[in-house]
């Protein structure tokens, strides 16, 4: 099972699309954990997510976990694969909880409601590829991978 978990190309797309993604999402967990760009931080998500949003405390646990370490797991290449999946049960949550009633395009003009869901899809694509690949060059999941061969 660890060897499957790990193991990944020297594909330099696959660092590509893994950085992307990591950077993308970082500031997002920044803010749900620390307070960072606005953000309410820790407890605030927590709080947020538990009574207004009415997510259960484990699930809210997670989504935060996922949007922190999920992106740190990216940028580094470890865990490459759950870290992408736990950004991509976000991703879907957010489409079907939030994003889904205002439409498909960003409301980049403010004549909508909220903000749409083509950003989701697009981390959803990048998701299901790194799932599929792993972490490819330059990843600790890579590094990994090779000594568990040996």
């Amino acid at each position: 099972m660890w060897r499957k978990m790990f193991s990944t190309s020297n594909d330099t797309a696959v660092l590509v699309m893994r950085f992307a993604l990591g950077i993308v999402i970082l500031p997002h967990g920044l803010q749900k954990m620390f307070g960072a760009f606005g953000g309410f931080g820790f407890s605030g998500t927590m709080a947020y997510f538990t009574t207004q949003a009415g997510i259960p405390t484990i699930f809210a646990f997670l989504a935060i976990m996922a949007e922190f370490l999920g992106s740190l797991g990216l940028i580094s290449g470890l865990l490459t694969r759950i870290a992408a999946f736990g950004i991509g049960v976000n991703m879907v949550v957010a489409i079907f909880l939030v994003h889904i009633h205002n439409g498909f395009f960003m409301n980049w003009n403010g004549q909508q409601a909220g903000e749409g869901f083509e950003y989701h899809l697009l981390a959803l694509g990048l998701v299901i590829a790194l799932m599929i690949k792993g972490g490819g060059r330059w990843s600790l999941d890579r590094m990994i991978s090779e000594k568990l061969a040996r």
